[in-house]
């Protein structure tokens, strides 16, 4: 049947209509953000994101499943961004948090930086003064001098909603810019004023996320140059983790042990033979004639350990400025690792040499790290105390302490993305925090969060939003009673001149059931490997499990390793 004229002008009126609904600049933000798929906003409330807040409680609630969005309060600003990070990496997704100007977003600005760090996508929202007032230095409540000039140095992209048609699309602009080039945060301010402001509003869909073409001629010569290497190497960073199967699969192909340290670990499974860790890793690159390197910033092999005209070097990174940031690379391939390692492995078998198998010599050298690690006691049996518990999906959160320490280097991970380390930032109290958004977004997993007494008091308040939201975080605290590496680098180095290193610590059974969690204090590995079995089946609420433990064997001589290559 024929549509009249003014059938499909009423029509176009509609519609219009519905893409220009009125609506506060709030609102409009909290229909962006569920437009772009995110569920949750982590945030502490404040009087200059009050209207946001409405617009949040009429989108949804704490709780009930039809809730478009939910709000999660924390107790601390520094919770809240830490949970949104935590989140991010445990679902590579983008999540939000928000906070107030100036003491709010400083508050954050560690769990920030860390996600900045970790080219995490977390979206940070913050309030400000009044829009007449920004810059004039007038001393409006929680004014910080230059804000959004702050902002910008924590995140790669940031902007400043100013009214209400602007807000969809720069969401829109802002969850894009997380997955271009270099993955990581975003930031958006709005004044206090602007978030109450109504006017037509038009709807924006998600903007396509351009992907760089992928250079032939690079992948060629990377291929001929693999191809052709006797002893290649692959080092596998924090970029690889949406690449695990081609890794995997050029491994094999090329019989080249895969190196990961913190940030790459699981993208080859532990079990693997070729899967070696930080220190065999480096006894292989003094060997290496050619080098595969997968979205890792190279930083040790590069600046500590070396490297010379025999070795060359094929970098694959979504940031064009990363390859050459230390030094040239024979070839660099920029965009995002699966594509380009699948063509890759298209090209390869017209170039590659057949090399014997080095299963049985990387199980013979696997087996002499493992000896030389072995010193590492407890912390070893500890760490296998947790992984037999711990199901191979599960999280594991890793933090600056001494089990933190040796985790990096012998605790098995066998999947991706399920190990977490803050990477260069590694910033003491990242764990606790972290490890809660983590469960709070994957409560289809198990989630393990270890920590020492030192790190775990930085968010320990977090403990009441466990609660609140009944999150079933295991957290795992190991006392030594002091910040136990500075005490030892002040004994090792210092003349045991100790200062500003021992702690005066709560007794944390007590603490966490103060609060209503389960908690218990074990002695032993085997004690701890009962109370985790127990934790884990409950999943009612947070538990937590303190561990007293003494000075424990230095880990450093298997992570600052001395130079292999070069002058």
């Amino acid at each position: 049947m024929e549509v009249s004229q003014a059938a499909k002008a009423k029509a176009r009126a509609s519609s219009r209509a519905r893409s220009n609904q009125r609506m506060t600049t709030a609102e409009a933000t909290v229909a962006a953000l569920t437009a772009h798929g995110l569920d949750t906003v982590y945030a502490l409330p404040g009087v200059h994101n009050d209207h946001f807040f409405d617009a949040l409680a009429k989108a949804g609630s704490e709780v009930g499943a039809a809730a478009k969005i939910r709000t999660l309060h924390t107790r601390h600003e520094q919770g809240a961004a830490y949970m949104a990070l935590g989140a991010a990496l445990a679902t590579a997704k983008p999540q939000a948090y928000c906070a107030v100007p100036g003491p709010g977003l400083l508050n954050s600005a560690a769990a920030l930086l860390t996600a900045y760090g970790m080219n995490a996508p977390v979206l940070a929202l913050f309030g400000q003064i009044p829009q007449d007032a920004i810059g004039r230095g007038l001393g409006y409540l929680h004014e910080i001098r230059d804000q959004a000039g702050i902002i910008a140095r924590l995140v790669d992209w940031s902007a400043r909603i100013r009214a209400p048609h602007e807000a969809p699309r720069l969401v829109a602009e802002a969850i894009r810019s997380m997955f271009m080039g270099r993955p990581g945060p975003a930031a958006l301010e709005c004044a206090i004023d602007v978030w109450g402001r109504s006017a037509p509003v038009a709807a924006q869909a998600p903007l396509a996320i351009p992907e760089p073409a992928v250079d032939e001629d690079a992948v060629k010569a990377a291929a001929t140059r693999l191809g052709a290497a006797k002893r290649p190497l692959i080092v596998a960073g924090g970029g690889a983790l949406g690449a695990s199967a081609e890794v995997v699969q050029l491994a094999n192909v090329l019989q080249a042990p895969v190196m990961s340290y913190r940030r790459g670990r699981g993208v080859i499974d532990d079990r693997d033979p070729l899967a070696v860790n930080l220190p065999l890793g480096h006894d292989l690159w003094a060997e290496a004639d050619a080098v595969l390197a997968v979205g890792t910033h190279l930083h040790a092999p590069l600046l500590r350990w070396g490297f010379d005209g025999d070795l060359a070097i094929i970098r694959v990174d979504a940031d064009p400025e990363e390859p050459a940031r230390v030094a040239k690379p024979d070839v660099a391939l920029i965009g995002t690792a699966k594509p380009i390692l699948q063509r890759l492995l298209d090209l390869l078998p017209a170039h590659n040499t057949r090399r014997p198998s080095r299963t049985e010599e990387m199980r013979e050298r696997r087996a002499r790290m493992e000896k030389r690690l072995a010193k590492l006691e407890p912390q070893l049996s500890y760490l296998a105390a947790i992984r037999a518990e711990l199901p191979e999906d599960g999280l594991f959160i890793d933090e600056v302490t001494q089990i933190g320490f040796a985790s990096r280097l012998a605790f098995p991970v066998y999947r991706p993305r399920t190990y977490f380390s803050p990477g260069y930032q590694d910033n003491l109290g990242f764990g606790f925090a972290t490890a809660l958004g983590a469960q709070h977004a994957r409560p289809d997993v198990p989630v393990v969060s270890i920590t020492g007494d030192g790190g775990f008091l930085f968010t320990a308040n977090e403990l009441a939003t466990a609660m609140r939201h009944r999150i079933p975080l295991v957290t795992i605290v190991f006392n030594d009673g002091a910040f136990g590496n500075v005490r030892r680098i002040q004994e090792e180095h210092y003349g045991n001149r100790l200062i500003a290193c021992d702690l005066a610590n709560p007794d944390f059974v007590a603490f966490a059931e103060s609060f209503g969690a389960d908690a218990v204090r074990v002695k032993s590995p085997r004690e701890l490997q009962a109370a985790l079995r127990r934790a884990l089946a409950q999943r009612a609420g947070p538990s937590l499990i303190e561990v007293p433990v003494g000075a424990m064997p230095s880990p450093w001589e298997f992570i600052h390793m001395a130079r292999v290559r070069g002058s």
